[in-house]
């Protein structure tokens, strides 16, 4: 059955979800047949085995921290993001006067 992206999420369908079990049973989708998967499943003492093995994950970078130096100063930032707040809270309170009648 497939879910109407139209409707809004459900108790329901929210409870279907899979539970952290669930995600970590997941099937391995690598092989050396589908090179492009994006799962692939590793024993520890494989990977204990290799040279140079670290588990950090260091390279997992968020791009958009590369240009640290160009941020604004911290205060012009805290004044943007509390900009940015008001400014949700405004449209948020308008909307929920309309809704509310």
């Amino acid at each position: 059955m497939t879910p109407d992206a139209t409707k809004p999420a459900s108790k329901k369908s929210i409870a279907n979800k899979k539970t952290k079990g669930e995600i970590n049973k997941r099937k391995e989708t690598w092989s050396e047949k589908n090179t492009e998967g994006r799962w692939r499943v590793y024993d520890y003492e494989d990977l204990i085995k290799r040279d140079k093995v670290s588990l950090d994950i260091f390279w997992l970078k968020d791009k958009s921290l590369e240009d640290s130096e160009d941020l604004p100063p911290p205060d012009e930032l805290a004044q943007e993001i509390a900009d940015d707040l008001q400014t949700a809270w405004e449209q948020f309170a308008s909307i929920a006067e309309k809704v509310k009648g």
